[in-house]
């Protein structure tokens, strides 16, 4: 058991019978009254983000989560496959599970699956991931203001902000954190 003073961002604990990973939080203690814990949660089966708060008395039971690096295989409509490199095994995931996700998945591309205990959670992404532009402006000439960017598309359809000098056809690095586009491949 876990009490609320030992409470750290990334820890996942299991709160009125769901999953839930510590996002935030914040030790409170008023001029009046007994101290508290406000904490931002984010529910690993929905994917919701919810705010709590709780006594300092609390204790919560921790959830031992599992990873599993995986290849991203394909999607047929609204469910993707994925197989585990070593043991060969294959997971689908719904498209409500895999979430915005789903704009960074490239056929081979290498993600972490989540388990708690069996049951499948969903996936994490790398924190970077290369594409190729397949869809671009050309740079318009003595466009020069500073940090000048221009939309362009991947092969998965994310629209990505990069620099004027980016054609169609080159590979770029993405953030998958915020989608944002951080250096050529």
């Amino acid at each position: 058991m876990i009490g609320v003073n030992d409470i750290k961002n990334g820890m996942t604990l299991i709160i009125e019978g769901n999953i839930y990973q510590v996002l935030e939080f914040l030790h409170v203690k008023p001029g009046k009254g007994s101290a508290f814990m406000k904490t931002k949660l984010k529910n690993m089966r929905t994917g919701g983000i919810v705010e709590k708060t709780f006594n300092t008395n609390i204790k919560f039971e921790k959830a031992n989560i599992t990873r599993s690096n995986v290849q991203y295989l394909y999607n047929t409509g609204d469910i993707y496959y994925f197989m585990n490199m070593e043991t060969y095994e294959q997971f689908e995931l719904p498209e409500a599970q895999v979430g915005e996700n789903k704009n960074y998945l490239i056929e081979n591309a290498t993600v972490d699956v989540v388990f708690y205990e069996s049951e499948l959670l969903g996936i994490v992404l790398p924190e970077k991931m290369e594409f190729t532009v397949v869809q671009t402006e050309p740079a318009v000439k003595g466009n020069t203001t500073n940090n000048a960017q221009k939309d362009a598309y991947t092969e998965t359809g994310l629209l990505v902000r990069v620099p004027l000098f980016i054609e169609q056809g080159e590979k770029i690095l993405v953030t998958t954190k915020d989608g944002k586009y951080s250096s050529r491949a």
